[in-house]
């Protein structure tokens, strides 16, 4: 059993690369990767920690780009840009490499984003939130995520979102920082076409993490036999060589039938839980929100060949 996404404390997860790594051989995993908002800042303390650990470690990253070829579509409305969070894995952590460049790039967007949050939720009546309050609860400034905004909304302003529980929590996102909530901010407009340039000879291999929550937008699970082959087809073509089917926030059932969707389009069905620790409560590292969730391991036997391939000959 593997997990390929999970997060720490270098950007939106409570745990520091030591204790993930070792909650990792307690569950039982054989390999992890670290797949942290826009950096590899992480990457040195968790290689360590997985090596004293006896568990095998991928270099990752989780990022948010835009996919230009599928406008998001609302009811009522024009459509508009679609951002997509991509996970990257065998990710170079030279600091002068083109796809380092790419996440400079995207943490500075990022923190440019983060100020205008503060700003939107300061003028909804969050009056006692403010960067220096979430710099501290986050370690540093580039690493402050939805979930310390989430966090700090909660413990300031309990009178606004109420008192914290798995419920509330989801519904925060819903209501104020997710995609068409009150204070949401648009994401990075790099496109996936921009970063995948940006691995080539890198050995990078790219997937799209929880494709159904990327391109089904509010369509029924069973529209994804109709919607999803198109999407991959044009991925695989765009140079994608994974997709998410095993997605630690899905059931077995929508995980059966991403594997099959992406296998018949021609690339390799990864899986991870998309841990964050206490900041989604709900998840388990290795076994997702459901608790069945069991990556296999041949899974990384496939992404290892594909960045086999992926090099200079």
């Amino acid at each position: 059993m593997i997990d390929l996404h999970t997060h720490s404390t270098y950007s939106d997860g409570s745990d520091r690369p030591a204790e993930l790594a070792r909650r990792a051989r307690e569950v039982g995993l054989s390999a992890i990767a670290l797949t942290d908002h826009d950096s590899t800042f992480g990457h040195e303390e968790m290689a360590l920690a997985c090596a004293a650990e006896g568990v095998d470690y991928v270099v990752g990253v989780e990022v948010s780009l835009r996919d230009n070829e599928f406008p998001k579509v609302r009811a009522g409305s024009a459509p508009g840009p679609r951002n997509v969070h991509v996970l990257a894995y065998f990710v170079p952590t030279n600091p002068t490499h083109p796809v380092q460049a790419c996440l400079a790039e995207l943490r500075h967007d990022r923190d440019l984003r983060n100020v205008e949050l503060v700003e939107a939720l300061v003028a909804r009546g969050f009056t006692r939130l403010d960067l220096e309050y979430l710099t501290a609860m986050a370690g540093n400034l580039h690493s402050i995520g939805r979930p310390h905004f989430a966090r700090a909304m909660f413990e300031l302003h309990p009178e606004i979102v109420g008192p914290r529980t798995a419920s509330s929590w989801n519904q925060l996102f819903t209501d104020w920082l997710g995609d068409g909530g009150q204070a949401y901010i648009p994401k990075a407009s790099m496109s996936i076409e921009s970063f995948i340039e940006s691995t080539r000879d890198s050995g990078v291999v790219v997937s799209i993490a929880h494709p159904l929550v990327n391109y089904l937008d509010d369509a029924p699970l069973s529209s994804a036999e109709r919607v999803m082959p198109r999407v991959l087809d044009s991925l695989r073509e765009r140079g994608v060589a994974g997709i998410e089917a095993y997605y630690g926030s899905h059931d077995e059932s929508a995980r059966a039938l991403m594997a099959r969707l992406t296998r018949n389009a021609g690339l390799i069905p990864t899986g991870g839980s998309d841990y964050h620790g206490s900041y989604k409560q709900d998840i388990t590292l290795g076994r997702g929100r459901t608790g069945d969730l069991c990556v296999p391991d041949h899974v990384l036997d496939e992404l290892r060949a594909a960045h086999a391939d992926a090099l200079p000959a």
